[in-house]
């Protein structure tokens, strides 16, 4: 017979994978201190016509350094309740957009 028990406490020892949801979105507001509105576009297949929909929706999500811009695509993820919206947390910027650089940019010049 094959000892179980070791292949179980390596299992344990290992890191476990976090079970909470993630979503890439686009920043579509940033006007709340630490809180961005992200708007996930959903591809989805019409259950009787089998035509793929469109549709949108929109978190709120929690971001701690008010890091992120209009216009940026971002991962974020599940989270405890924060507010009465407030479901999700800012995990990280995946793409800036080219917009918020600009504003960089202009900034660092005056």
């Amino acid at each position: 017979m094959a000892d179980t028990t070791n292949t179980n406490a390596a299992a344990a020892t290992e890191a476990p994978a976090s079970r909470r949801n993630e979503k890439v979105g686009l920043v579509v507001s940033t006007k709340m201190q630490k809180t961005i509105v992200v708007e996930i576009e959903i591809r989805k297949a019409h259950p009787k016509y089998k035509r793929v929909m469109k549709s949108n929706k929109k978190f709120y999500a929690h971001d701690e350094s008010n890091s992120a811009r209009v216009g940026d695509v971002v991962r974020i993820r599940e989270a405890r309740p924060l507010s009465k919206l407030k479901r999700w947390s800012l995990e990280e910027i995946v793409r800036r957009s080219s917009l918020a650089q600009l504003d960089e940019k202009i900034a660092e010049a005056k």
